[in-house]
């Protein structure tokens, strides 16, 4: 008779625990990038229970999703790097939370850190090619991590007064997609990779980073994230024909 602790449950357990412990070395580091984001811009206390907020939710969310045993220990070396990611980014989607424009130093400060954020985006995949620690629940989150990022960048752009709010779509539309796959199933199958996609993604950081930029003119931001959104709608349609045709 097979043990009850080597079931399912506890396979759940133990990878929610060493989730858990993962998550909580990361407490320190989120904490810090809090506390230096809020003292380099000068932010209302509020700004640190935001970003505080953020992360707690983020644990919870990342431990009630965990249905498989992960490739540990742990959450696994790739999970490990995207956590890293989300600690680096977290300050950035709270921020975005704040209205009114971003000072030189605030602009600056965000497009530091989103870089670093993005740059690694190719560190976690690699790793977990490299480990053999591939894992259905890492490519979600590092998928849900990059659109949070996406939006909170685009939320800044807009609220910076760098373009009108058409640039939310940016943000929007992976939402707006998943929403409609509810109503229609077939938008909720696999695809194939594609380089095209990831690279349109990778396109669309670069973009609303660049426009948030102090020194480039409102005309060249307005420019560079209309056509960013323009390959980005593109990129949809062609993923959507896809899954209603075939």
């Amino acid at each position: 008779m097979t043990s009850a602790r080597s079931g399912p449950a506890s396979i759940q357990s133990r990878s929610r625990l060493g989730a858990a412990r993962d998550l909580a070395f990361g407490v320190p580091v989120v904490l810090g990038m809090t506390a230096a984001t809020w003292w380099l811009l000068g932010l209302a206390a509020s700004f640190v229970w935001v970003a505080g907020g953020l992360y707690l939710s983020m644990s919870l969310l990342i431990l009630s999703q965990v249905r498989e045993e992960l490739p540990g220990p742990g959450l696994g070396p790739a999970n490990r790097v995207t956590v890293g990611r989300a600690v680096l980014a977290i300050p950035v989607l709270a921020l975005s939370l704040f209205p009114g424009p971003l000072t030189p130093i605030g602009a600056w400060w965000v497009i530091v850190v989103s870089t670093v954020v993005l740059i690694l985006d190719g560190v976690d995949g690699r790793v977990a090619r490299r480990t053999g620690s591939e894992s259905a629940f890492g490519a979600r989150f590092d998928m849900e991590l990059d659109a949070a990022l996406i939006m909170a960048l685009s939320l800044l752009v807009w609220s910076s007064g760098r373009a009108g709010a058409w640039v939310l779509l940016i943000g929007l539309i992976r939402y707006l997609f998943v929403m409609a796959s509810w109503v229609v199933p077939s938008l909720s199958r696999e695809m194939p990779k594609s380089r095209r996609r990831q690279t349109v993604c990778v396109v669309q950081g670069i973009a609303l980073l660049v426009a948030l930029g102090p020194l480039i003119p409102v005309p060249i931001a307005l420019l560079v994230v209309a056509v960013s959104l323009g390959l980005l709608l593109y990129s949809f349609a062609v993923d959507v024909r896809w899954l209603l045709t075939n």
